[in-house]
């Protein structure tokens, strides 16, 4: 699995410690809840502040106001054609306020990486096609999410 993290903000601290959580998380997440994905994929995530993912989700979502985490997969849409031989199939994007997880992470009362987990956890489920549009799939969603994260430490 190739993944690629760009710190794009500064205003919350991040460090090469929380770069690992997030592949990590990433690894599990496509250990537990990839089915049929492989391993050869790739996964891009940026981590912003809270104006640059209200842009975001006003531009992709119609909500003008700032969100914890943004998910864009390439495994929906458009056919992407036939990648070269040996490539990595682009899962696609996951952008993450650090802003906002820093807050949540007071807010839940736990720590900065537990939600920073939860957040990468929640993106990387999107990318393999996981939703919450109903009380069922939001349960499954969050049961999955925390199975990825207690693997690593990381429960409540």
């Amino acid at each position: 699995m190739e993944i690629w993290v760009n710190n794009d903000q500064e205003i919350v601290e991040f460090t090469e410690e929380h770069e690992e959580l997030i592949r990590r998380v990433a690894e599990r997440a496509l250990e537990l809840a990839g089915a049929g994905l492989g391993s050869n994929v790739s996964v891009s995530v940026t981590l912003v502040d809270d104006e640059t993912i209200t842009d975001l989700n006003r531009d992709h979502r119609g909500l003008a106001s700032p969100t914890d985490v943004l998910s864009f997969s390439q495994l929906e849409g458009e056919d992407m054609g036939d990648l070269p031989e040996g490539e990595p199939v682009p899962l696609g994007d996951i952008v993450i306020s650090l802003e906002r997880c820093l807050s949540q992470a007071a807010e839940y009362g736990h720590s900065f990486e537990r939600e920073l987990g939860f957040l990468t956890a929640h993106g990387m489920l999107h990318l393999m096609g996981w939703d919450h549009q109903t009380p069922e799939d939001e349960a499954r969603m969050m049961a999955k999410t925390e199975e990825i994260l207690a693997g690593l430490g990381l429960s409540r």
